[in-house]
């Protein structure tokens, strides 16, 4: 497995196709890239194949977030996020807070995440 941190040569069609196969959507692919431009980017490569992908946003001095991780239904449970999310501590420059849906909690606090304050969202349909 190849790990490469802030890959900023990810193709945002690559990034889509991914992301298809975990969170199936439309997708466009000028606003992905133009999303992927805004965060540091720690992808996961089984030879050619993106396997693995998680995203901070951050300012780079208050606050980071982790705004998604995803790994390929078919490559979980192979340590790949486990690795991904120890990348995102070892490199990000602020602290990271982040949702988890209920079913990956347990994921989060076996790897040294502690489980902080419950969040809220404002939801808003994509254009």
């Amino acid at each position: 497995m190849e790990y490469r941190i802030d890959d900023k040569q990810l193709d945002a069609g690559i990034f889509i196709a991914f992301v298809n196969k975990v969170w199936p959507g439309k997708y466009d692919e000028g606003r992905t890239a133009e999303a992927l431009s805004k965060t540091l980017i720690i992808t996961a490569y089984d030879g050619e194949t993106l396997v693995g992908c998680l995203r901070i946003l951050t300012d780079g001095y208050f606050f980071g977030t982790i705004t998604e991780m995803l790994v390929l239904p078919e490559y979980q449970k192979q340590g790949i996020g486990s690795r991904l999310l120890q990348l995102a501590k070892e490199n990000t420059p602020t602290m990271l807070y982040f949702g988890a849906q209920p079913t990956v909690e347990k994921f989060y606090e076996k790897n040294g995440c502690p489980k902080g304050f419950q969040s809220y969202m404002i939801e808003k349909k994509r254009q």
